[in-house]
């Protein structure tokens, strides 16, 4: 029994100093990979420390394709890995098309989380999350599910009510689909106060902002420079005042979506802004 935990204690201390060695890999030393599922597990490790949130580590798509050139074999390989149970992934309410990814295991985790706060607070009846997590979860894959087929699935566990579903919204594991209220979109709990720290959106250059602050940030530093440009070296150890996420997330994000683009000189790596 002693040597079994001695066992799993060394290989928790392997797996913490692989995650801190990959975490102070600069971005122009993993900028780009070959794999998705590499890419994906690389920025799982370099995901940034948030005080006060409790969130597992997520990908945003946008950010595997600033890492794998090819978008078709991004596509190809993250539905192979969401069919494989592998990763979930997640419509954002970022008011633009945002999609995150997060392994199946972390989200697992972040649910546990939420049951564990929903019990200490007596908030219902919390066997819903037991259904929710044995019956949807396991056989539902899409990032989306109708009201029907979710009380369907839910029934599997127990006698379903109104205040069952209720009670899922409220955890914030379901989203109501504005356009269609008898569909859903499942959702990560606790992102939401990450989200303000992310979102912007542009149109024809201009930049919207959507009451979330970080990508508006960034595009601000570089578009205030005189050649709207930048050394990634330098620009990667900038902190941000108005987002949680650091410059490293926030670079993958804005080289993936085409707001900022990279070019190679003799010196490193230059960042950007897309002009087009």
């Amino acid at each position: 029994m002693e040597r079994g935990k001695k066992r799993r204690r060394e290989a928790e201390e392997i797996e913490a100093e692989n995650r801190d060695a990959n975490h102070s890999l600069s971005l122009e030393q993993n900028l780009s990979f070959s794999d998705t599922n590499v890419a994906l597990r690389m920025m799982r490790a370099q995901f940034p420390q948030i005080d006060k949130v409790a969130i597992q580590p997520f990908i945003l798509q946008s950010q595997l394709y600033s890492s794998v050139k090819d978008r078709t074999q991004v596509d190809r390989e993250l539905e192979s890995l969401r069919r494989d149970k592998v990763v979930r992934i997640f419509k954002l309410n970022t008011g633009q098309d945002d999609h995150g990814i997060m392994f199946l295991e972390d989200y697992l985790k972040q649910l546990e989380h939420v049951v564990k706060r929903m019990e200490e607070k007596k908030q219902g009846d919390v066997d819903v999350f037991k259904w929710f997590k044995g019956h949807v979860i396991e056989s539902k894959l899409e990032p989306s599910i109708e009201h029907e087929e979710l009380y369907a699935l839910l029934s599997l566990g127990g006698q379903v009510k109104d205040g069952h579903i209720s009670l899922l919204i409220n955890a914030g594991l379901l989203t109501r689909q504005l356009i269609d209220p008898n569909m859903y979109w499942f959702a990560i709990p606790n992102i939401g106060s990450v989200l303000k720290g992310l979102s912007q959106c542009c149109t024809y250059g201009v930049l919207i902002l959507l009451g979330l602050k970080g990508r508006k940030e960034l595009l601000s530093l570089l578009n205030r420079r005189r050649y709207k440009e930048m050394m990634l070296a330098p620009l990667e150890k900038m902190r941000l005042r108005l987002s949680p996420l650091d410059m490293r997330f926030l670079l993958r994000d804005l080289i993936g979506s085409g707001h900022l683009k990279t070019a190679h000189t003799p010196s490193g790596i230059v960042v950007q802004v897309s002009r087009d």
